[in-house]
C-alpha cells in the first residue's frame, strides 16, 4: 500500500499476512475511514482544554487563599486595624478593603472581556504559564503601585463590611469556577506583559488575595503593631 505523502502509516502488516481482495478492499475502507475520523478528531479539539486537575487545583487555591485572608485579620481589634506601619504604607483594613475590590473588578474583567474574547485556535504551554501566575503575582519582592479604582477608600464602610464583602465575592468566584468548562478558550492581555487565559485569570485573583495576605502579615509584624 503506497503511503500518503505527509502522513506516518496507521498500521503496519507482517508480510506474512494474507488477505483475500475482497478484504483487502474492507481493510483500506476501514483505515482510509479511521484515517480521515481521526483528523476531523484533531481539527475539533480546542486549543487546550479544561481539564479536572485544573479544577481542583483551581478550587483548592480559591478556598485556601481565600481562607488565608479571614485567618489574617481575625481577632483584630479596630486600633490593629488601622495602624499604619508608615504614613505611605496601608493597615491592615484598606489592604483588605483592596482585596475585595480587586475580586470584583477582576471578576468584572474575566466574565465582560476575557470570556468574550475569539476562541483560541492554537496550543498553548498552559502549565508553564499557570506556573507564572503562581510564582510572580505573590512576590511581594516586586512592588507595585495600586491602579486609582483599586486605592482604598472605605468604599464599604468598616474592614468587617470589607471582609465580609470580599468573602461572598470569593464564593461567587468559585461558583462561576465550578460552572464554567471553557475558561481555557478565551484569552486576554494582563498586567503581567502576557495574555492570560480565563483560568489563568482566576488563579491571578487567588494568587492576589495571598499577596495582600503576606502584606497584611507584614503590618502584623511591626514592632509597633498594637498588642490589642
Amino acid at each position: 500500500m503506497q503511503q500518503a505523502k505527509g502522513l506516518a502509516p496507521v498500521l503496519t502488516f507482517p508480510s506474512s499476512f494474507k488477505l483475500s481482495e475482497s478484504n483487502t478492499m474492507k481493510t483500506k475502507n476501514g483505515l482510509f475511514c479511521a484515517l480521515f475520523l481521526t483528523l476531523l478528531a484533531a481539527l475539533a479539539l480546542p486549543a487546550q482544554s479544561f481539564t479536572p486537575e485544573d479544577l481542583a487545583k483551581g478550587l483548592k487555591y480559591l478556598e485556601k487563599t481565600g481562607a488565608g485572608v479571614v485567618t489574617a485579620t481575625k481577632g483584630l481589634s479596630e486600633a490593629q486595624w488601622n495602624f499604619k506601619p508608615a504614613t505611605n504604607r496601608w493597615s491592615a483594613a484598606e489592604i483588605t478593603e483592596h482585596i475585595a475590590a480587586a475580586e470584583d473588578l477582576l471578576m468584572s474583567l474575566i466574565q465582560g472581556k476575557v470570556m468574550k474574547t475569539p476562541a483560541l485556535n492554537k496550543p498553548e504551554d498552559s502549565a508553564a504559564l499557570d506556573a507564572f501566575v503562581l510564582k510572580r503575582i505573590p512576590d511581594r519582592s516586586v512592588k507595585v503601585q495600586a491602579p486609582e479604582p483599586l486605592v482604598p477608600r472605605n468604599r464599604f464602610g468598616s474592614p468587617q463590611a470589607s471582609l465580609k464583602h470580599f468573602q461572598e465575592s470569593r464564593a461567587k468566584t468559585i461558583a462561576f469556577l465550578r460552572r464554567t468548562p471553557d475558561l481555557r478558550l478565551h484569552a486576554a492581555e494582563s498586567p503581567l506583559g502576557k495574555k492570560l487565559d480565563a483560568y489563568q485569570w482566576l488563579l491571578y485573583i487567588s494568587a492576589h488575595s495571598e499577596r495582600h495576605t503576606k502584606q497584611i502579615e507584614e503590618v502584623k509584624a511591626d514592632p509597633n503593631f498594637p498588642e490589642r
